[in-house]
């Protein structure tokens, strides 16, 4: 009996919560991804520079196990990255130092000067997809034998800041420091 008189309920509630809940779909401009992914940049920019604040200054020489690169190193080679992906993506003209070896400078080994080249990698990002062409994203590049769109290796060079920056929070963690907060939502 108590079956009988459940079902009914349950059908005028779910009912009642799909007539009380429209949902409006929106269209998606080229417009709104642009600026969603400068948005995400600025974002990565932010949570990076939580990560160089996070590491203390005598603990950028820091290496996890000899063989891999300092937490220094992990950083500098997130800024080359950033400047040798997106000005691939882009055609935007890198920044001067991006040919450097800095990675291996021991005076861009510092805080000051990671943080120098890190953030200035992530301005050089977000600047050159602002003044990106969107009509030019949806082109084929070629890089190291691959084929993708502007847009994908934009795509791909968002992820491999991501992928570094993660792999410092191993050192971080090492040194005995908990790792800044996710800033997935800000």
């Amino acid at each position: 009996m108590k079956k009988i008189t459940f079902i009914p309920f349950f059908c005028f509630l779910l009912l009642t919560l799909a007539l009380s809940s429209r949902i409006v779909a929106q269209s998606l401009s080229t417009e709104d991804i642009k600026a969603q992914m400068i948005k995400d940049w600025e974002r990565a920019k932010a949570y990076t520079v939580d990560y160089l604040n996070t590491m203390p200054p005598d603990k950028y020489s820091f290496k996890a196990v000899d063989s891999i690169r300092s937490f220094a190193q992990q950083m500098l080679h997130l800024a080359l990255g950033n400047l040798f992906l997106m000005s691939n993506a882009t055609d935007a003209q890198p920044l001067a130092w991006g040919q450097a070896d800095l990675e291996h400078s021991p005076a861009a080994q510092n805080k000051d000067s990671v943080m120098y080249y890190v953030t200035a990698s992530y301005d050089y990002c977000a600047n050159a997809v602002k003044n990106m062409d969107l009509n030019k994203w949806g082109e084929k590049k070629n890089l190291f034998g691959f084929e993708a769109t502007r847009y994908g290796l934009m795509i791909k060079t968002f992820e491999h800041q991501t992928h570094h920056r993660g792999q410092t929070t191993i050192y971080i963690r090492l040194a005995g420091i908990k790792p800044p907060q996710e800033r997935l939502f800000d």
